[in-house]
């Protein structure tokens, strides 16, 4: 029943009985107001849009407020957002966030005059599957409230279709979109007054994230210069777990990279339902599920009187971070911005930090556990991701 259960799921998310379709609106009606192209010069408030986006959405601009769709746009947009809020919508309430674009120029300038007033650091994020321009911009605006970052945080939104029956719609435009994040990774990696990238992502957004990352870097060897991307957080990555460790440390973790002080933290959970289901559709186990694949390596496990959990193998410059035993949510899928122990370890991780005390050690050096805290109980979890810094007390 177990597996069936998880077949079923695997099933939903390969969208099979729900295709995407092109709409009854030309696209072209979507974009033709004047306000989808945002002209040179024209003014932003940035101090209610605070923090800035990079999208391959398709706007609706035929209404008084802008908003992103669905669907794949015609080119990339630049703009500025402020975290959503509530707002009703044809009588009904509706998360709507407070956005305006900007001129890709413009974009660029109003980014380095905001990295220059602080450390050079820039932080991206890059969402998953199932995912709208609201929930990202929710999530987004949460990582920069909690973490506290000294520094522009910047998202990054493709053409998920945020439905739980469109995963195999989000893959194919998430692989469509390779080559509008690259180009922009490698541009912002290219600014000579950004310092640090911060990268953080989410489920399918580890599949943008990687090869984007190893094309920048080429360029920058290439070109003679130092990479600036230095930290990077995958959260409940959907990648094939056999792929990534046979392939990351001939690029992204190359040892001279790490050498230079790249890290990678990845955070997996064993009760993560949405990469259970991804793991049958896929045949493979995924990078942020350690689910033993290998019968065998289980059986050992359990002689040896341990949990059955298989990790990715050790590579240089890599380090877990099991949330199994504080997973919350009815996935199980966002734990670091879910779960108050997750969300205090992601803060540090940000900041950089390769070792916490409240990190239990496993028998495998790169891989620690978190384990519940007593006085952060499920029921603060939302205080304590949302509102004030985790790293304090309520």
């Amino acid at each position: 029943m177990r597996h069936l259960a998880v077949a079923s799921a695997a099933l939903t998310l390969a969208g099979c009985i729900a295709p995407v379709d092109y709409g009854k609106i030309r696209h072209a009606a979507y974009v033709a107001d004047p306000r989808c192209t945002a002209q040179a010069g024209a003014p932003v408030d940035a101090a209610a849009l605070p923090l800035f986006f990079v999208t391959s959405r398709l706007p609706d601009c035929r209404t008084d407020a802008i908003t992103l769709t669905h669907h794949r746009g015609d080119t990339v947009r630049y703009g500025r957002f402020a975290a959503p809020r509530e707002a009703k919508v044809a009588g009904k309430e509706k998360l709507r966030t407070p956005m305006a674009f900007q001129n890709e120029g413009d974009w660029w300038q109003a980014l380095q005059a905001e990295t220059d007033r602080r450390q050079g650091r820039v932080l991206l994020y890059v969402h998953g599957y199932r995912e709208t321009f609201e929930t990202t911009s929710k999530d987004a605006a949460q990582i920069a409230r909690m973490t506290g970052f000294d520094g522009p945080v910047i998202e990054y939104s493709w053409p998920s279709q945020g439905e739980v029956l469109k995963y195999a719609v989000d893959e194919t435009n998430m692989y469509h979109d390779v080559r509008h994040f690259g180009t922009f990774l490698r541009t912002l990696a290219d600014r000579p007054w950004v310092k640090e990238i911060v990268i953080v992502s989410h489920s399918l957004g580890a599949r943008l994230v990687i090869p984007a990352v190893a094309t920048a870097d080429r360029l920058s060897r290439r070109a003679g210069r130092a990479t600036n991307i230095s930290n990077i957080i995958l959260a409940s990555p959907d990648i094939d777990r056999e792929t990534f460790e046979r392939d990351i440390g001939d690029d992204v973790l190359a040892p001279e990279r790490v050498e230079r002080g790249r890290h990678m933290t990845i955070y997996v959970s064993l009760k993560d339902k949405a990469l259970a289901a991804s793991r049958a559709l896929h045949g493979y186990p995924r990078l942020g599920s350690p689910y033993c694949f290998d019968p065998f390596e289980a059986a050992d496990l359990r002689a040896k009187g341990l949990p059955e959990r298989c990790y990715v193998r050790a590579v240089p410059g890599v380090t877990v971070i099991d949330t199994t035993e504080v997973s919350r949510g009815s996935t199980g899928h966002s734990n670091f911005l879910r779960s108050a122990v997750a969300c205090r370890d992601f803060v540090d991780a940000v900041a950089g930090k390769t070792a916490r005390p409240e990190r239990d050690a496993t028998p495998l050096a790169h891989v620690f556990r978190l384990r519940p805290d007593p006085a952060a109980p499920k029921d603060l979890d939302e205080t304590l991701c949302n509102r004030i810094p985790p790293t304090e007390t309520p």
